[in-house]
C-alpha cells in the first residue's frame, strides 16, 4: 500500500513539474506577445483551485493531473470585445505565434539542461565497463572481443562507464554497418581496435540489452551469502537468522554466491531447510522453512525475508567525473542536445519498423520507473525527470496537428504565403492528428498492460 502511494505520489509531483514548466513557456511567451492568457491550467476538469491576477488570467489546477493547457483569447472560440481584439492569438503575426507554440517545447529543454546541471554539478559516477564474459559464436566474440578487455570508446565516443557504453549501443539499434570499438585489458597499455558488423540489429527485440546482444556479460563483483538485513517476523528471522551470518551450505549442497542461495530457496517453498552459517568465527546449523508467495505470473516461489550486504567495486573500476559550474552547464547542455537527438532518432526507427514499436512506454511504465528511481536517490530521479522532459519537448515539436509542431507548421505555411491556412483544413488535420495522437496513447498503454 505504502509503495503504491509513493508511486502515485512521485508520478503526480513528476507530471506535474514537467507540465507547469511547459505551460508557463507557452504563457510566459503570449503575454509578451501581446496575447491576452485567459486560463492557465495544471491538469483537466473540475477546478479544485483556483486564483485570478490582475490582467484577468485565472490560475487552476485541477482534478485530472494527466496534462495541462492555456487558454488564449482567440476569435475561432467565441465572440471578443472590439476593445480586445488585438490581444486575440488569431490576431497575432504568424511569427508570434510560431514564438508561442514553440515556447513550450523550448521550455521543457530549458529544464532538462537546468536539471542535468544540477545533476552534473553534484558529480557523475559510475563503474567501468570491464568484460567478465564472451559468448561463444557471438558478435563480440566473432571481433576478437576477449574477457577482461574495458570498452573505451564506441564508434569515438568515450565509454567510461556503464551508462555511457550503452547509450552508444542504443544508438545503433536497428542499424546496419560497422561498429568500432577500443578496447584495453587491465594488465596492458596497448589498445587494440574491434569491428563489429550488424545487420538490423535489434530491430524486432522489446526492451533491448544492447551489450547482453553483442554477447557479452559485464564484470561485477562475486556477491557472497552474507546476510545484511533480516526482515522482522520473517521466516529467516524466526528460524534464528541474523545480520552477519554467513550462509555456508543449504542441506549439505555448498552455497558460494549468493544467487545460489536465492535460487535454493525460490525453488523450496513451504520446504524445511537445513541452513549451516558462519557467525561470529563458529558454525551454527538451522532450520528454516521459506514461506509461499506468487510472482507476477501466479507461480509459487520460497522467501526467506534477508537481505545481502553488497561488496564494494574495486577502486580501480570506479569512475568518478566532477565539474565546475561552467564545465557542468557545458555537460549538461552536451547531454540535452544528444539525449534530445537520440530520442527523434528513436521515433524515426520506429517509423521506418528498425525499432520495435514494443518500446513505446505509457503512463505505467512512467509511474513505475519515476518511483523506483526515487529509491536510487534524488539525483536519479532527476535524471530521469530531465529523460522526460526532453521526450515531452520533442514529441511536442513533430507536425502533428493538435501538437505545438502542427501550429507551428500552420504559421510557417502562413508567412510564407500571407494567406492563413483555410479553418476547414485545419479542423479536419485537427481531428486527424487527434486520432493519431489518441492511438499512439492507446498502444503505449497496450504495451504497460502486457509488461504487467
Amino acid at each position: 500500500m505504502l509503495d503504491m502511494l509513493q508511486t502515485i505520489v512521485v508520478t503526480l509531483l513528476t507530471l506535474a513539474i514537467l507540465v507547469a514548466v511547459h505551460e508557463f513557456g507557452h504563457f510566459w511567451v503570449a503575454r509578451r506577445c501581446g496575447v491576452k492568457v485567459l486560463r492557465f491550467s495544471i491538469g483537466f476538469g473540475k477546478p479544485l483551485l483556483s486564483w485570478s491576477d490582475r490582467s484577468g488570467t485565472e490560475y487552476v489546477v485541477a482534478g485530472i493531473p494527466l496534462g495541462g493547457y492555456v487558454k488564449m483569447l482567440d476569435e475561432r472560440e467565441g465572440p471578443v470585445p472590439d476593445e480586445l481584439v488585438e490581444q486575440a492569438f488569431n490576431r497575432a503575426s504568424p511569427r508570434s505565434r510560431i514564438a508561442i507554440a514553440a515556447a513550450g517545447p523550448l521550455a521543457n529543454i530549458v529544464l532538462a539542461v537546468f536539471v542535468y546541471w544540477l545533476v552534473f554539478l553534484n558529480g557523475v559516477s559510475g563503474v567501468a565497463p570491464v568484460v567478465s564474459k564472451v559468448d561463444v559464436g557471438s558478435l563480440a566474440e566473432q571481433a576478437g572481443i576477449t574477457a577482461g578487455q574495458e570498452f573505451l570508446t564506441v564508434d569515438g565516443e568515450p565509454t567510461p562507464t556503464w551508462e555511457a557504453l550503452q547509450m552508444q549501443l542504443l544508438e545503433r539499434i536497428g542499424e546496419n554497418g560497422e561498429v568500432h570499438f577500443t578496447m584495453r585489458s587491465a594488465d596492458s597499455d596497448v589498445v587494440t581496435e574491434n569491428v563489429v558488423t550488424l545487420s538490423d540489429w535489434m530491430h524486432d527485440i522489446e526492451e533491448p540489452n544492447p551489450v547482453r546482444e553483442l554477447g557479452v556479460t559485464l564484470f561485477v563483483p562475486e556477491v557472497v551469502p552474507k546476510i545484511e538485513t533480516v526482515v522482522a517476523g520473517s521466516p529467516a528471522q524466526l528460524g534464528g537468522m541474523q545480520t552477519g551470518d554467513l550462509v555456508v551450505a543449504a542441506d549439505g549442497q555448498s552455497m558460494g554466491t549468493w544467487q545460489e542461495w536465492v535460487e535454493y530457496v525460490r525453488q523450496r517453498p513451504e520446504e524445511s531447510v537445513s541452513v549451516l552459517v558462519e557467525r561470529d568465527n563458529r558454525q551454527l546449523i538451522l532450520n528454516i522453512t521459506p514461506e509461499r508467495k506468487l510472482d507476477d505470473e501466479s507461480h509459487a516461489y520460497g522467501y526467506v525475508g534477508v537481505g545481502v550486504a553488497m561488496p564494494a567495486w574495486p577502486e580501480s573500476m570506479q569512475r568518478t567525473m566532477q565539474y565546475g559550474v561552467v564545465g557542468a552547464a557545458v555537460a549538461a547542455v552536451d547531454k540535452t542536445w544528444k539525449m534530445s537527438a537520440f530520442t527523434l532518432s528513436s521515433i524515426k526507427k520506429m517509423l521506418m519498423g528498425l525499432l520495435s514499436p514494443k518500446n513505446l512506454s505509457g503512463p505505467i511504465t512512467i509511474a513505475k520507473v519515476a518511483s523506483s528511481s526515487v529509491q536510487y536517490g534524488f539525483f536519479a530521479w532527476l535524471t530521469f525527470l530531465a529523460l522526460l522532459s526532453i521526450s515531452l519537448a520533442v514529441l511536442n515539436l513533430l507536425p502533428i496537428p493538435v501538437l505545438d509542431g502542427g501550429h507551428i507548421v500552420y504559421a510557417l505555411v502562413e508567412w510564407a504565403t500571407g494567406k492563413p491556412v483555410a479553418e476547414q483544413v485545419q479542423v479536419w488535420a485537427n481531428q486527424l492528428g487527434l486520432v493519431l495522437v489518441v492511438f499512439v496513447m492507446v498502444f503505449a498503454l497496450y504495451n504497460d498492460v502486457l509488461r504487467l
